[in-house]
This record gives C-alpha cells, structure tokens and sequence, in this order.
C-alpha cells in the first residue's frame, strides 16, 4: 500500500499543469558529531496549487519521507524573505552608524544649501 509521499508524487506526475525539478543530492556532515545525512529534494508546481516539496533523507536513524504543502512552501517562502529584510536593514543601519562617526552625509543630504536651478519649463531641477 503506497503512502502519502508515494501518492502524492503520483498524483503530480503527468498532470498537464505541473512543472517539477530535477531530483537535488546534497550530502552533508553534522560537524561536532561527524554523521553522515542524505538529503534529496524535488519540487512540483502545479499551477492552480503551488509547490509541493518532497524531500527524502536518509542517515544513521534510518530514511525519512515527507512532502511540504503549498502552504508550509509559501510559510518558508515568506519567513526566507522576512530574515533578508531583517539582514539587509541591520547591515544598513551598521553602514549608517560608520559614516556617520566618519563626519559624511548621507545621500539625501548632499544637495542641501544649494541653490536650485529653474528648467525651461519652470520646474526646479
């Protein structure tokens, strides 16, 4: 009797509206301990859906199934674009702080004090 993995999987398969990857092997090591952990991972698309990811690993408690819902994806999704927001405005505000202790402007404020010049259509520049 095949299991959900098996079944969902066959379900998406020869769909007309599904696209899939190609299977991905990652092979990597628990550094402190040294186990050895087998990873494959596939991605369906179904276009009215979403993504199912199915992903296998196998190591030394044995090999494991599952499959990740469009929902749990789009979770991933969001909480992966969530940490790069995050990432990106400590980064800036770390950047900010350093000219700022080395006495430069920020951008915005390099024209300040300028006069602004009148274009042909009257319109300051």
């Amino acid at each position: 009797m095949p299991d959900t993995f098996d079944r969902m999987l066959g379900n998406l398969k020869d769909l007309p509206d599904v696209v899939h990857t190609q299977p991905t092997t990652l092979q990597t090591t628990v550094p402190i301990l040294g186990h050895q952990q087998t990873i494959i991972v596939r991605t369906y698309r179904q276009a009215t859906v979403g993504d199912f990811i199915f992903v296998e690993t196998m190591g030394r408690e044995g090999a494991f199934r599952f499959v990740l819902t469009p929902d749990a994806a789009n979770a991933i999704a969001r909480q992966r674009d969530s940490l790069t927001t995050m990432a990106r405005r400590k980064h800036g505000r770390r950047l900010a702080a350093e000219r700022k202790e080395r006495g430069e402007l920020p951008g915005f404020m390099l024209n300040r004090g300028r006069k602004r010049r009148k274009t042909r259509t009257g319109k300051t520049r």
